[in-house]
């Protein structure tokens, strides 16, 4: 049968309602589903908070199932920051200011953001900036000095690099 998203609502049978209908878990359910969730990659307390709450877990079990991660070590905010911030760097080639407005969208905490930024080394973050211009410069086409000027400061802002970097490095 069709999914919850194939069909608009006034053409889906109650089977179809059936058949999507959403998973609650039993306290007991909700630690081994969630433990594997954490251990299978660096989570944030927002994800795991959501995913506890779509799963019908709220209130005191909630806050109890989430201490129990972090006593066990399989939910630590600081790991999440660091590992984002070291995977989006060297994988999608982000600046600072990106992760950290991402890690903010995620409620992480200052402190941790503040860790997480110091996986990223100065050298290899200037080099990749680098990297970054000269591949666009390559493949970009400028009216002239101003439009290429312009057009590269976009693109390294819009990737979250500072400023005054792009601008050092596009002289």
């Amino acid at each position: 049968m069709a999914g919850l998203s194939d069909l608009p609502f006034f053409m889906m049978t109650n089977e179809d309602f059936q058949q999507n209908k959403r998973q609650y878990w039993s306290k007991d359910e909700a630690i081994l589903n969630i433990q594997k969730y954490c251990a299978f990659q660096e989570r944030c307390h927002r994800e795991v908070r959501y995913k506890l709450i779509e799963h019908g877990i709220y209130g005191d079990p909630l806050e109890e199932i989430i201490s129990d991660l972090i006593s066990n070590n399989y939910l630590d905010e600081e790991r999440f920051a660091r590992t984002f911030a070291r995977g989006k760097f060297n994988i999608k080639q982000w600046g600072r200011n990106k992760i950290k407005q991402e890690l903010k969208a995620r409620d992480v905490s200052s402190y941790s953001i503040n860790e997480g930024m110091k996986e990223i080394n100065q050298d290899d973050y200037v080099a990749t900036l680098q990297q970054l211009l000269s591949k666009k410069e390559r493949y970009s086409t400028f009216k002239n000095q101003f439009d290429r000027l312009k057009k590269l400061s976009n693109y390294a802002l819009s990737k979250g690099y500072e400023y005054e970097l792009i601008a050092e490095i596009i002289k």
